[in-house]
């Protein structure tokens, strides 16, 4: 039977209707021709795990990253944002009411803050005060090293942030920040879950880790950023190891 074009166009606008009407209602894609790969990087094609070895791999290799949220270690939560290359890193950290700053430049860590961070209850106060406000280079054999370095090292601490623990399953697309990502999760959401970008590089954007310990973005990949020691005139060597504060 002949069609007149009429017919074509009423045609059209009613299989239109119809698709409009069950992705509304039913939430059926059927309808639609549109590839939801189009335009990305093809990692939502990839299995839950591969995607995982994906992300972590191009992490590795970048040569900056910013990551800003709050983590959970040790009884304590910390807010972070945080700038890290290969080679050290910088920004600040918020816990138990006080912000403090972190500097390392290789093997060198500087810790700034106010005297409030230095006084403890038996302390020196010409101490504290001394200390305020510079950044005091914190000795590789004080403890304070050891539990701080680690926020500014950043294979060590992309390594731990970016496991997901128990089977590692997707959780179809979403969006952060504008950019599409497919979600990845382990043990269903309960061992973390993470948001790896569609576009370009498949870097990760965001993670909420396991038992709901923090949530971190992830941006700035490859940004470059200044890195070096402080003026020798705000900077304290206080000696072997810092007053316990």
């Amino acid at each position: 039977m002949f069609v007149t074009p009429r017919r074509r166009i009423r045609r059209a606008a009613l299989i239109g209707a119809v698709c409009a009407l069950t992705v509304t209602g039913a939430g059926l894609t059927g309808c639609s021709s549109e590839d939801p790969d189009a335009g990305t990087n093809g990692l939502g094609k990839l299995p839950a795990d591969k995607i995982h070895a994906e992300t972590r791999s191009a992490a590795g290799s970048a040569e900056a990253v910013r990551l800003h949220g709050t983590v959970e270690a040790g009884g304590s939560t910390y807010t972070l944002d945080m700038r890290l290359k290969p080679d050290g890193g910088t920004g600040s950290v918020a816990a138990e009411g006080t912000t403090f700053g972190l500097l390392r430049v290789g093997a060198q860590l500087f810790l700034k803050a106010d005297a409030g961070f230095w006084s403890h209850d038996d302390g020196d106060a010409k101490a504290a005060e001394k200390l305020a406000g510079k950044y005091v280079k914190v000795p590789e054999s004080d403890p304070v090293y050891k539990k701080f370095s680690g926020f500014t090292d950043k294979d060590v601490l992309l390594d731990g942030l970016l496991a997901l623990h128990g089977a590692v399953e997707t959780d179809g697309r979403h969006e952060q920040a504008g950019v599409r990502t497919i979600r990845i999760t382990g043990d269903k959401g309960a061992g973390g879950s993470l948001d790896v970008s569609l576009e370009g590089t498949p870097y990760p954007l965001r993670l909420v880790r396991a038992g709901s310990a923090g949530t971190i973005g992830f941006s700035d990949w490859n940004k470059d950023f200044t890195l070096k020691e402080p003026a020798k005139d705000d900077t304290l060597d206080y000696g072997k190891q810092l007053p316990t504060s």
